[in-house]
């Protein structure tokens, strides 16, 4: 069973000795608002075993220990039985590999089946009193790996690293046409599109965007087979490049693709890769491509 509430302990070494508690916390990415509320929502800051204020002087030899609050899952989101593909688990993330068809969040056309129900789900079956925290989100017909916070703090640290450039994801699609170039760069702001709450498009006046592509093999008449990576993670951004040069996505049929040969969009967050904040370490995950395109792979 996992804990209801989530802890942190450290050993105060001699750099950090003289230091005020709020001074080390900071240090340690705890941000004021998680501060806030482990004041005042039944959390815990404790020296030695005793309970303490954040002007609490360290010393070398203490051991400090957080512990947050007990978290209460969205009101918003009612946990269902959703099988869900874990491809990594511990006791701080997940990482999922999303099949398509499936929303990352309940939304107003589709308020249950989500990756969200399903992990509040999961979640409650193994005892844990959490919310879906959603590091990556993917749209609903983009198939691959999401990566998942178990708990609000680490969420935080890995929406830092996000910001930062920090997790990186790979994707692979099949767009339509013969590129011009094997490899290059789009490098075209994205906004949203004046008569629509859904559709983005190049724009003047959008977010910068870039998006780099490896062209990694050509079915004639067909499609080509892409690898794409992201410096920026607009809405729809991969979508919207790709039909801006010519090429939409097999099955995208909001940007201009085709869906005689498949019909949703042919992408696939095929890889992730991030440092994970509580294990000290740098992780990568890969997912092999869905069904429904290793299937047009398969055809001749």
């Amino acid at each position: 069973m996992a804990s209801s509430r989530f802890t942190l302990q450290w050993k105060i070494g001699h750099a950090d000795s003289g230091k005020m508690m709020r001074e080390f916390l900071k240090e340690k990415e705890i941000s004021s608002t998680a501060l806030t509320d482990i004041k005042f929502k039944g959390g815990s800051i404790l020296a030695n075993g005793r309970e303490v204020t954040v002007r609490y002087l360290l010393s070398e030899g203490d051991v400090a220990t957080v512990s947050f609050p007990v978290e209460e899952p969205s009101p918003g989101v009612r946990g269902e039985n959703i099988p869900l593909e874990i491809v990594y688990e511990d006791e701080y993330i997940l990482v999922i590999n999303k099949p398509p068809a499936m929303n990352t969040i309940p939304s107003r056309e589709h308020p249950f089946g989500s990756l969200a129900n399903g992990l509040v789900g999961y979640y409650e079956t193994i005892g844990l009193a959490a919310t879906s925290h959603i590091v990556t989100r993917l749209d609903r017909d983009t198939s691959g790996l999401v990566l998942v916070a178990k708990h609000r703090h680490v969420h935080h640290l890995l929406s830092k690293q996000q910001k930062a450039g920090g997790v990186r994801r790979e994707y692979e699609a099949f767009a339509e046409g013969e590129f011009l170039e094997r490899s290059g760069k789009i490098e075209q702001p994205i906004g949203r599109k004046a008569d629509s709450i859904i559709e983005r498009e190049v724009r003047s006046d959008g977010q910068y965007a870039c998006t780099h592509y490896l062209v990694t093999g050509i079915h004639e008449g067909r499609f080509t087979r892409v690898r794409l990576r992201l410096e920026t993670g607009r809405t729809h951004q991969i979508r919207v490049h790709l039909a801006f040069i010519g090429h939409p996505l097999l099955g995208d049929d909001l940007y201009g693709g085709s869906i005689t040969q498949i019909t949703r969009q042919a992408l696939h967050c095929r890889e992730i890769s991030f440092y994970h904040p509580m294990r000290d370490s740098q992780l990568t995950f890969k997912a092999p491509l869905p069904s429904d395109m290793a299937a047009l792979l398969a055809e001749q």
